[in-house]
């Protein structure tokens, strides 16, 4: 008896104590917030986690998840931030900061997959994944959607609008990388990927030119003249067009 009671109370003694445990929920939330803001990210996701199970079914504790996600994103954890947020909106989602949940789910995937998108790529180009860029866009398109009037709805739309142009300017990288190297058939698909899924944005204009001159490479001359009439009617002053010249010798592709 007096050996397991020995083995009991050391047991008891190794048991980490909680600091926190005299704590209220209102203390908890301000020291959480305090390692937020000075980058003590991870003690912050603890503290939060605490905040969230004593403060059950309150607003402080919607609060708690919401700034874990957060907090997770700033600590470089961007897929758990991503699930914090999607399943405070599974739980909460009459919550009146859907709206939030929705911007930082947006701008999370926008900040972790487009960096390669905002400058030419100098490497050999491969296929790339984009399921991040559009999972940000509709995250943001539903944003807008929902929440005409929110205060993250102005940001939302210039984001969305920059996602369409840097993925359009994508596939015409790509385009013009495959043109380079003799694959006409390969840079006509992506170019056509960008004349027919991204409307009315600046990389149309290249990418009609990438198929003129790949139309031109292959013989095929109808397709060429058509997809120029195309060019002109759109492009008038074209500074592709333009400079073009002999579409079966002229290197007007190499612009930079």
């Amino acid at each position: 008896m007096v050996v397991s009671l020995a083995a009991l109370l050391q047991g008891c003694s190794s048991t980490p104590i909680d600091p926190t445990a005299g704590w209220s929920p209102t203390k908890i939330y301000d020291e959480a917030r305090d390692e937020m803001n000075s980058a003590g990210y991870e003690k912050a996701i603890s503290l939060f986690d605490k905040l969230e199970g004593r403060a059950a079914g309150t607003p402080l504790a919607q609060q708690a998840q919401l700034e874990k996600a957060y907090a997770h994103y700033k600590n470089g954890e961007r897929s758990q931030a991503v699930a914090v947020l999607d399943r405070f909106m599974r739980l909460h989602p009459a919550s009146p900061a859907i709206d939030y949940a929705l911007y930082l789910k947006g701008l999370i995937n926008f900040n972790d997959n487009l960096g390669f998108l905002s400058s030419v790529i100098q490497q050999d180009l491969s296929e790339r994944d984009q399921k991040a860029a559009k999972t940000a866009f509709e995250s943001f398109k539903d944003l807008v959607t929902r929440f005409p009037d929110s205060k993250y709805a102005p940001e939302s739309r210039q984001r969305m609008t920059y996602i369409v142009n840097a993925l359009a300017q994508y596939e015409v990288h790509v385009a013009r990388y495959y043109y380079s190297r003799g694959a006409y058939v390969a840079a006509i698909g992506r170019a056509q990927t960008t004349v027919t899924e991204y409307r009315n944005v600046p990389a149309v204009e290249e990418a009609l030119s990438l198929m003129v001159k790949s139309y031109d490479a292959l013989g095929l001359v109808q397709l060429r003249d058509d997809t120029r009439r195309v060019l002109d009617k759109n492009y008038p002053n074209s500074k592709f067009f333009a400079q073009e010249g002999n579409a079966s010798t002229a290197t007007w592709w190499k612009f930079w």
